[in-house]
């Protein structure tokens, strides 16, 4: 058996910079031209009242925790440069690509989305078990 839930985590990671003033700017691209917003996963798992229900709910439903960041922070933090937006597995000092910027980007939907982060852990656990 792999290591309990407790050592793990999915580390999601915004193609965005953090401040207060990056998540204005972000906040008014996404209002005027979401088209041409560049973080798939920001655009789908939040409105304009902040993180969508649905999301929120389905993240608590996860078999370990999940953790997002910004851009910014990850690129400093992980000192790598995977395209963004993306997804990874964190176990212990390990980091690995759960789910890829071209998966992210070809969700169409947050039901989409959900699907496709389930059918990634459920391949990572089958991969380790």
């Amino acid at each position: 058996m792999g290591l309990s839930e407790d050592h793990r985590k999915i580390l999601f990671v915004y193609n965005a910079d953090s401040g207060t003033l990056e998540a204005l700017k972000d906040y008014f691209h996404k209002m005027a031209s979401p088209s041409t917003y560049e973080c798939r996963l920001c655009g789908i798992t939040y409105g304009n009242l902040g993180m969508r229900t649905s999301w929120k709910d389905f993240l608590e439903s996860l078999p370990f925790s999940s953790e997002f960041i910004h851009r910014d922070e990850f690129r400093k933090e992980y000192c790598r440069n995977d395209p963004l937006p993306a997804a990874f597995i964190i176990e212990g000092k390990s980091i690995q690509t759960l789910i890829s910027k071209e998966d992210i980007d070809g969700a169409g939907s947050l039901e989409d989305l959900i699907a496709l982060v389930r059918a990634a852990i459920d391949a990572y656990l089958n991969e380790v078990s």
